[in-house]
């Protein structure tokens, strides 16, 4: 054999091992990717699962054990202030009882209340809404259910259901309007403040805190809250007038226990959400409709309204 046959062999040799080699390596390159996507397939799995397991770890009980087409109780929560800029604002009270409402399995409403009161106003808006959602859907009761307050403006919305209940150290009552202010008078007068305010109408700056108090004003004031006091009353005696016992007291701006307001008419019974879902509505599965606002937008709002609240005189429910 010539040396050119020996090196044309050689060649030949070392193209088959170099063809050899890059098919292992493409094989193996291979047998790696899909080892990888088996990989990425099983954690991408895993994580799935994960988050379907958080999902339903964190999602409320009773909706895990509603069927479909299976009547059940709506429940709407009213908790703290009622005014235009709280959680329990009319707009989300009443967005939350539509949608109750609007449910084809809803058997029954419950509307529990944990509030000291507040607007006149946002109460009224949620006290008409839920007489007008009892005459357009007379086949589903709604009952109020009161925590551990239920007063004022509370109990303006609790008006409206068809049986009020309560436990019975639960605080209900407080029939009456109030507005809070504060003089600073004296204190401005120590510090040489000079005040300056200037109006177009007699009467446009009246209960100025750094003003004394003035008679006719003074009289005109007690003149609205006594108007809303008894826009309030008959609030009350449209939803609860046969139930009510005959006491000078019971409109006066008292609050009473749960015991007392049974004995008063101011309660129905006494029980909680889950008894009166159980043993009056007759479905003991209940849904969460109350709309709820994300934490920071609450913190904002809270800091908002505490603010205002401080700065001027506020017409309440409480």
């Amino acid at each position: 054999m010539t040396s050119d046959d020996d090196t044309r062999q050689t060649e030949a040799t070392a193209h088959n091992a170099e063809a050899i080699f890059m098919r292992e390596f493409a094989r193996a390159a291979l047998d790696e990717q899909r080892r990888t996507r088996r990989w990425g397939i099983f954690f991408k799995s895993l994580f799935f699962l994960y988050l379907v397991a958080l999902l339903i770890a964190s999602a409320p009980s009773d909706w895990l054990r509603i069927s479909v087409g299976q009547k059940r109780t709506a429940l709407i929560e009213i908790t703290g202030l009622i005014a235009d800029d709280a959680q329990a604002s009319a707009d989300n009270v009443v967005t939350g009882l539509r949608a109750a409402f609007e449910d084809d399995r809803t058997k029954g409403v419950i509307v529990r209340i944990n509030s000291p009161g507040g607007s006149p106003v946002q109460a009224g808006y949620i006290n008409d809404e839920i007489f007008r959602l009892r005459e357009e859907h007379p086949d589903i009761p709604v009952y109020a259910v009161i925590t551990d307050i239920c007063a004022s403006g509370g109990y303006y919305v609790a008006a409206a259901a068809n049986e009020i209940y309560a436990d019975k150290a639960s605080i209900v009552g407080s029939i009456g309007v109030r507005m809070d202010g504060f003089g600073f008078v004296e204190a401005i007068d120590k510090l040489g403040i000079e005040r300056r305010l200037l109006t177009a109408g007699e009467h446009k700056g009246f209960l100025d805190p750094f003003e004394p108090l003035k008679p006719d004003e003074v009289e005109h004031v007690r003149g609205v809250l006594e108007e809303i006091h008894r826009q309030f009353i008959n609030t009350v005696l449209r939803g609860r007038r046969d139930r009510l016992l005959d006491d000078e007291k019971l409109f006066s701006g008292f609050v009473w226990t749960g015991e007392q307001g049974l004995r008063l008419g101011l309660v129905d019974a006494l029980g909680s959400a889950s008894f009166v879902a159980r043993e009056i509505i007759g479905a003991e599965d209940i849904v969460d409709y109350t709309v709820r606002e994300d934490y920071l937008a609450r913190i904002g709002r809270s800091l908002g309204a505490a603010l205002a609240q401080a700065l001027s005189p506020r017409l309440e429910l409480r």
